[in-house]
């Protein structure tokens, strides 16, 4: 009689499903991994859009929140025949190409919730020397005095030669914060009250005892990317709801 078969797989068998479920398991793992990244990139991406947005938002407030402020030139005076300390009052504002101070409601960390602030804008070189990137230092403003401590004093301005306010460079520091980043240029202008017959025109500085009727700052991106939104001019009008001339108690 003859002996019944024996049921199993051969090895032959074995090695193919080890083969199969090897392969399987490869092509599970690649998508994965394309998945992954392209979900990285994605998320990068709407991060960095997200960023541009919000610190041109940010820039266009603090200017729109800005407050006319009178300050007394506290530093040393550039003038020998003035005596120290002294000096007609003026209305805190710095208009140069690459900085720009003023006096804003907003604040960065609490927003318009927050006490005013002396903001300093200024334009430095990047990370590695590649490109610039623009930066703003906030100030607690407590009163007049503390933004006259940045004038240095009175010198003629060169254009019109009248005497203007000097003030202190801007130094970055640790508590710096960084606007717009990998620039490949970033400039301030500003609007001049339009004359007699003729039209308002944007200056790239701003020598005129005051306040201009706007601010306009132009970036462009070092490295420009159809992708990704990229930095763009920022025009904000200044307002002046306050009258700089009255006392106020707040």
């Amino acid at each position: 009689m003859r002996r019944g078969a024996q049921s199993g797989v051969t090895l032959i068998e074995v090695l193919v499903a080890v083969t199969l479920l090897s392969l399987l398991t490869v092509a599970m793992l690649f998508a994965m991994h394309i998945g992954l990244n392209t979900f990285a990139k994605t998320n990068d991406k709407l991060m960095t859009d997200r960023r541009v947005g919000g610190a041109q938002k940010i820039l266009a407030e603090e200017i729109d929140g800005i407050v006319p402020v009178m300050a007394p030139c506290l530093g040393m005076q550039l003038n020998p025949d003035a005596p120290p300390g002294t000096g007609q009052p003026f209305g805190f504002f710095q208009g140069q190409p690459t900085v720009m101070r003023l006096v804003s409601d907003f604040s960065l960390q609490l927003g318009w919730r927050g006490i005013p602030q002396i903001l300093e804008f200024a334009v430095v070189p990047g990370e590695d020397g590649r490109g610039v990137r623009l930066l703003v230092n906030e100030i607690p403003y407590t009163g007049p005095p503390s933004a006259g401590r940045l004038c240095l004093g009175y010198a003629p301005d060169p254009i019109s030669g009248l005497p203007a306010p000097q003030f202190a460079p801007v130094m970055a520091g640790p508590q710096s914060f960084v606007l717009a980043d990998k620039l490949a240029f970033c400039r301030f202008s500003y609007l001049t009250p339009p004359q007699p017959g003729q039209p308002a025109v944007w200056a790239a500085t701003w020598s005129t005892m005051g306040w201009p009727r706007g601010v306009r700052v132009e970036m462009a991106p070092l490295d420009p990317d159809g992708t990704r939104l990229q930095p763009i001019a920022v025009t904000a009008p200044i307002r002046l709801l306050r009258d700089p001339q009255a006392a106020y108690a707040d």
